[in-house]
């Protein structure tokens, strides 16, 4: 028996990086009301064509076999309607991105909308009348199609490409604004004329999302909207969101919006009761702060009567959904590298837990009588699968498994965690995973992979940029260790990081790493570390303050801090976290720049960075690179002119993987 377990073993495929793009991912499950079915994307990564084809598939609930509802274009963010009867969702099938309907069992489907700008995020009035979704519009223009086509034959047609702004924030993520911002929209389900819900808006609606998505619904009867939008002008400091309601039929000759929020921190993701009494949402209390505590709040729409149900739960609320009753709230909460669900009155009070488990658990919904909860679940060795369970309790049941006979093929391995003493005495949460094959005689090299951030956690999640599977078939030990800074452990342990980058974060690291070279299967002369965004801002500052590590990787790290307060985009992250600008707070920025301690810089170094990163401009990464090679210290740039902060294209992906590895496994290996 043991040996056709060795042998079985000795068989399964290696999970590489091209073996890991043959996975099915899996997101944006919709649930039917009746509990027939769920609808859901399946991404496939295409590396010839270095594409993700997207395409939605249908499981029954109670399970069987998963069939695949479209194939023609793009197609994603499907949802059906109230009385199950239909399913509505955007895709390119006839071109461009627009909105669709078709029959719950995939057939008969219909283009809703041909707008020249396009749409997006499409949802149903709780009546099932109404499609609401979104389209990037001209603001002078609104919803008048023929105003934005004659606006987009200009621009495309100008010998003339240069930009011109008045105001902050005039580059996001991967593109530089435009004339055109996202405007919420409204159509009969059947189809006919498009009404814009926020005619004139200049600022997007709703903004680019801090809060994880689902930033507008409709009420129950099918007459209102709510909506998150951010009306600061200035837009680069703001996290303002506001939440705002309007008549569906769209706003009324001088009528303004209703602003129903108060927050000075950012109110997001909306969601009104069944009954329609109650309105829900994710509010932050701090100004200017994206990574303050997410809170669950409920407003009674009849008295006006706000209440903060998760005040007195130190851990972030992530993610929501009601229980058809409307007197339950389902919420997930992240909590020391897992994410859980948990069901709490509307009212107020105790909670009690609907799953547990060392998974990540998310995208919470009911069928329509509320004994079933479906959700997706994820772990470090597991990609995103579509789950079912008795809402009062009880085991959960797979309904996809798409990945159930790649996953028997392969070699991957649970994560392990362990916990140590860092600054101050602060308990510090770390991952780790072992190598497939491993043998506790052997000694490994180790590969430590700083997570970004800095208010972010590795988890029992499933990555498909810094996948730990694949470092760890190439040989390493992999450890994931949580910081300060990190979420899921406290307020006060993430705001530790706040105008102290490299203080508290970089003294637990290296207690982690203290209390790693001490076992016995590993190698302390053969150590390397590697980190992205604010991780790679910490592989930086360990580079000019510890030697410790025979090989660096770092991705899209911050090098510079007086000059990546001048070039990043969204201020109000760099604003609150070296308490103002640069020359408002010169000597906190000049602290803790690794740039500052370039003179120190030893060890061999691979700088890798996208020329489309607006958040963490590629110029630190050839900042660094140049203070590598100056002082002949080994060092290698790569730079993708087509990536941002993210390196997304799948053959992209794969030079990022081949050019990693090969770094770390050179400086690494035994002598």
């Amino acid at each position: 028996m043991v040996a056709a377990c060795v042998a079985a073993q000795a068989q399964k495929t290696p999970f590489t990086a091209a073996e890991m793009m043959k996975l099915k991912r899996i997101s944006e499950p919709s649930v039917a009301p009746d509990g027939s079915a769920v609808i859901y994307t399946v991404g496939e990564v295409d590396v010839e064509k270095n594409a993700q084809a997207r395409q939605l598939w249908i499981s029954p609930l109670a399970g069987g076999a998963a069939r695949q509802a479209t194939s023609e274009g793009r197609n994603t963010g499907a949802r059906f309607s109230p009385d199950s009867k239909k399913i509505a969702w955007i895709s390119t099938r006839g071109g461009s991105a627009q909105v669709w309907v078709m029959d719950a069992l995939g057939g008969n489907a219909k283009q809703v909308t041909k707008l020249a700008t396009e749409a997006d995020g499409v949802i149903w009035s709780g009546d099932g009348a109404t499609l609401v979704f979104t389209s990037e519009v001209y603001p002078e223009c609104n919803a008048d199609d023929g105003c934005n086509q004659k606006k987009l034959d200009a621009e495309a047609k100008s010998k003339v490409k240069a930009r011109a702004y008045t105001s902050l924030l005039y580059r996001h993520w991967t593109e530089w604004r435009g004339k055109r911002v996202k405007h919420l929209m409204a159509v009969a389900a059947e189809g006919g004329a498009v009404r814009d819900l926020t005619p004139g808006y200049k600022y997007s609606v709703p903004p680019f999302s801090l809060s994880g998505g689902g930033d507008y619904a409709v009420s129950p009867d099918g007459k209102e909207v709510c909506y998150a939008a951010d009306l600061d002008e200035d837009q680069a400091l703001s996290t303002n969101w506001e939440l705002y309601t309007v008549p569906i039929e769209g706003p009324s000759e001088g009528q303004e919006a209703l602003k129903i929020s108060s927050s000075p921190g950012a109110d997001a993701a909306p969601q009104y009761s069944p009954d329609g009494k109650w309105l829900a949402w994710r509010m932050q209390v701090r100004a200017g702060y994206e990574s303050d505590r997410w809170r669950l709040v409920v407003l009674e729409r009849e008295t006006g009567k706000l209440n903060v149900l998760t005040e007195n739960l130190d851990r972030h609320v992530t993610g929501f959904r009601w229980h058809p009753d409307s007197k339950r709230i389902a919420f997930t909460v992240e909590d020391r590298g897992r994410q859980q669900a948990m069901l709490i009155p509307v009212a107020g009070g105790g909670t009690r837990a609907l799953t547990q488990g060392a998974a990540h658990v998310d995208d919470l919904q009911f069928t329509g009588d509320g004994k079933t909860l479906v959700y997706t679940e994820v772990t470090g060795a597991s990609p995103t699968e579509i789950y079912r369970a008795s809402s009062a309790g009880g085991a959960p049941v797979a309904i996809t498994k798409l990945n159930e006979r790649f996953l028997a093929e392969h070699d991957l391995k649970p994560l392990e965690e362990f916990t140590v003493s860092g600054a101050e005495g602060a308990q510090v949460h770390s991952f780790l995973l072992k190598p497939p094959a491993f043998d506790g005689l052997k000694k490994y090299p180790v590969l430590f992979l700083i997570h970004g951030g800095p208010q972010g956690a590795w988890g029992e999640t499933f990555s498909y940029r810094w996948n730990p599977q694949v470092f760890a078939t190439a040989g390493f030990v992999v450890v994931m260790p949580n910081p300060r800074g990190s979420t899921g452990y406290g307020t006060k342990f993430t705001d530790d990081i706040n105008g102290d980058w490299g203080g508290r974060a970089f003294e637990d690291i290296m207690a982690v790493a203290d209390h790693v070279e001490k076992l016995p299967y590993v190698d302390a002369e053969r150590m390397a570390a590697a980190g992205g965004s604010y991780g790679g801002y910490m592989v930086d500052w360990m580079l000019g303050h510890t030697t410790r590590f025979k090989a660096m990787v770092s991705h899209a790290g911050v090098y510079d801090l007086p000059s990546m307060g001048g070039e990043t985009e969204e201020l109000w992250f760099s604003t609150w976290e070296f308490k103002g600008f640069p020359w408002q707070n010169p000597e906190m920025y000049e602290k803790w720049s690794p740039s500052k301690s370039a003179a120190n810089f030893k060890t061999p170094t691979l700088v890798i960075h996208g020329e489309l990163d607006y958040r963490v401009p590629y110029g630190q990464g050839l900042q660094l690179f140049t203070a590598l090679q100056a002082q002949k210290v080994p060092s290698k740039l790569l730079v993708y002119p087509d990536e941002g902060h993210w390196v997304l294209k799948p053959q992209n992906s794969l030079l990022w993987y081949e050019t990693f590895l090969e770094w770390v496994g050179e400086w690494t290996q035994k002598k």
